[in-house]
């Protein structure tokens, strides 16, 4: 089935954060369109930070694009991964800045999936202080979740972007082509995030989501600028009211305190972020029912829409010897624990969610349920 909801060739969603307030800028041909780079800061260099592959693919596209706009335009390519989301990597990109002279008014350019865009966003929280910077998302995962929302991190050992700053960036260029590009891996690891809407937020983005889903997964152009313009408008209201994750953001966390789990335990990139989230979330709508919030018609629903999007939903055995025990200790790392309580984001209705705590033998059983164990 086909969206009903075809789009103009570039449509735009307002972050309003007062003074750090930009747009997202959505369709297709944004990469190289004169008009995405109008209005940005101006300055004497502009640096893309990238990886191998999309450097290969849409690198010199975007230089060509900035080198009307900045006399000097340079490039720092990292390592691919989210294995390289590290201190080391961070690194390289000061080292490109120092090197070429770049200047307090330089302007950052993060031209990848969520790993460069965390990382360039935290670099430039950093450099001198703070310089600009505007996320070039080619991800479906990034477009409608990483790159949005002023979270920038690098990963610790011992917990997923527990190293980082809320920085905004200047603009969001989503360009809709890039998405046909994407291994089937990587764009079924961005549906989780946007099926992730759906059950936080919009009861009716989720009943579309399950009408679309096919025409989503064969990268039908009305349904992606659909999925990605709906999936934009509800992350910039939450981030709208909470920017700094003090309260209501926190519900867009659904399925990540266990997803971190499952990434951390593996070992960052055995699991793409969003397969893990894809599990998680059904982790997660699973402890909503021993709660006693929804009921497990909710679970059933949610773990189809999960499968039938190409992801996980038998969540993977960390420890052979203390499973649970694993979990856990991963779960009480992350950035939602209090006093080492560990805090989940739950549904109590469909298209609404919030942060509760659960008894440790409660969430031991969602994890053994969870594992076939």
């Amino acid at each position: 089935m086909t969206s009903q909801h075809p789009v103009s060739s570039a449509q735009r969603v307002h972050i309003a954060l007062g003074e750090r307030s930009y747009e997202i800028v959505i369709g297709s041909g944004v990469l190289d369109a004169e008009a995405s780079y109008g209005g940005l800061p101006r300055a004497a260099h502009a640096m893309i930070v990238t990886n191998p592959v999309v450097a290969s693919l849409y690198g010199e596209v975007l230089a060509q694009a900035l080198k009307g706009h900045y006399p000097l335009v340079h490039t720092v390519v990292l390592p691919d991964g989210e294995a390289h989301k590290t201190w080391e990597s961070l690194n390289l990109i000061f080292d490109a800045l120092l090197s070429n002279g770049c200047d307090r008014n330089t302007v950052l350019f993060a031209l990848g999936g969520g790993v460069v865009g965390d990382m360039t966003g935290f670099a430039a929280a950093s450099y001198m202080r703070g310089v600009p910077f505007v996320q070039v998302p080619t991800t479906l995962l990034a477009q409608v979740d990483s790159s949005v929302g002023g979270k920038t991190a690098i990963n610790h050992p011992l917990g997923k972007n527990m190293i980082g700053a809320f920085y905004q960036p200047h603009r969001v260029l989503c360009d809709l082509d890039v998405i046909n590009s994407l291994p089937g891996r990587e764009l079924s690891a961005g549906l989780a995030e946007v099926i992730k809407y759906g059950p936080i937020a919009d009861a009716a983005f989720l009943d579309w989501m399950e009408a679309n889903l096919d025409a989503l997964i064969a990268r039908d152009p009305a349904a992606l600028a659909f999925a990605v313009r709906r999936s934009c408008e509800i992350k910039a209201q939450v981030v709208s009211q909470d920017e700094r994750e003090s309260g209501v953001r926190a519900i867009l966390n659904f399925g990540h305190t266990f997803g971190h789990a499952i990434e951390a335990g593996m070992g960052y990139g055995a699991w793409l972020h969003g397969e893990a989230v894809g599990c998680g979330m059904v982790m997660a709508a699973r402890l909503s029912v021993a709660l006693g919030l929804v009921d497990q018609t909710f679970v059933e629903r949610l773990r189809r829409l999960v499968e039938r999007a190409g992801l996980p939903v038998v969540a993977p055995v960390l420890d052979a010897q203390d499973n649970v025990g694993r979990y856990m200790a991963l779960m009480r790392v992350d950035k939602k624990a209090e006093a080492g309580a560990i805090r989940f984001v739950v549904i109590d209705s469909v298209g609404h969610a919030l942060v509760r705590s659960a008894p440790d033998e409660m969430v031991a059983d969602v994890i053994n349920v969870s594992c076939q164990v």
